[in-house]
């Protein structure tokens, strides 16, 4: 046994077939008995909360199901967690990279994409950190890094910690192409504004669209916002 239950369930979402994600039970999940996650400084609370499928995720996944598919573009999800809106884009035929810190994520993901028979779509070890960007060595790791520069980053619900540093804006930075853009859904978290500052240090200016959803018999009702930054 692997310490932890799973359950697996089917999401819509409109332009792509339905989705089959294995995820964690619920939010009391937890095990870590080689310490990896704790070495990333995952807490024993945090620990699940990438097995989960969340609103802003799903917003984010419906939106990049809209979203031209382009070849040529390279597309790289942050803090994917469970990887919904990279699986709709990886179903869609786009170039996408999905991203996560979590030492598990890669073993869902690949788990994911075999019970919606997909091949295996890159997946890279993707972690931010004030000791990092000030150049501490990286923790070593299983999966290799994410490398390179993308055209288009995507993250949902990453907001959701003080980043007084400015970590989070420095990774983004470090892989966005000249002129990408970058798309985080948000659920009105309040480091927003401070992250939107920080952007914008980087001369990334913003705009901002609500993403407001009443309840369904499907869904709860969804407050939040799609931020959207590019070179100003």
């Amino acid at each position: 046994m692997p310490g932890y239950h799973v359950k697996h369930e089917s999401h819509a979402v409109a332009g792509v077939a339905p989705l089959t994600i294995r995820s964690l039970l619920d939010r009391q999940q937890f095990a870590d008995p080689d310490g990896a996650a704790e070495r990333m400084g995952i807490s024993s609370a945090a620990w699940p909360l990438f097995g989960m499928v969340w609103p802003s995720g799903q917003q984010l996944a419906a939106r990049i199901a809209q979203r031209p598919v382009n070849p040529a573009e390279r597309i790289l999800e942050i803090g994917c967690g469970l990887a919904l809106a990279s699986l709709v884009a990886h179903r869609r035929g786009a170039d996408i990279t999905a991203s996560d810190c979590h030492p598990l994520t890669a073993a869902f993901l690949l788990q994911n994409e075999l019970l919606n028979a997909l091949n295996p779509m890159p997946y890279r070890h993707g972690f931010w950190s004030t000791d990092e960007m000030n150049g501490a060595l990286p923790i070593a790791q299983d999966q290799p890094r994410v490398e390179g520069r993308f055209d288009l980053i995507i993250g949902s619900d990453i907001l959701y910690e003080r980043d007084d540093s400015g970590a989070l804006p420095w990774f983004i930075a470090q892989h966005a192409n000249p002129g990408a853009q970058i798309w985080i859904v948000d659920p009105d978290r309040a480091n927003r504004a401070a992250f939107t500052r920080q952007m914008a240090g980087l001369g990334l200016g913003v705009k901002e669209e609500r993403l407001d959803a009443a309840a369904t018999l499907a869904n709860e009702a969804y407050k939040g916002r799609l931020l959207t930054y590019r070179c100003s």
